[in-house]
């Protein structure tokens, strides 16, 4: 499961082969998330507002190279590394 960005303590990770809709991993903490990229929410887990209010903004800012990273992920390409929150 490569790490495609981290961020304030935030690790975003992607799976190869995850199933739909199109997800990335969110951990922090011990906490761990499944954030959908097309709609911007948790779809399960969870993490504290504060880092979740972060991912959020993070993927909005970066929704085109998630899906792209989500199309590599299914052909078993290497995943691009994203930019973290500054």
């Amino acid at each position: 499961m490569p790490t495609i960005s981290l961020f304030y303590g935030i690790k975003i990770l992607m799976f190869y082969d995850d199933h739909a809709p199109a997800h990335f991993h969110a951990e922090y903490g011990g906490n761990k998330a499944l954030i959908d990229i097309v709609n911007v929410c948790v779809t399960k887990g969870a993490l504290p507002k504060p880092q979740l209010l972060q991912v959020l903004s993070w993927t909005t800012l970066h929704k085109d190279e998630l899906l792209k990273n989500w199309e590599l992920a299914k052909q078993h390409c290497e995943l691009i590394k994203i930019d973290p929150l500054r």
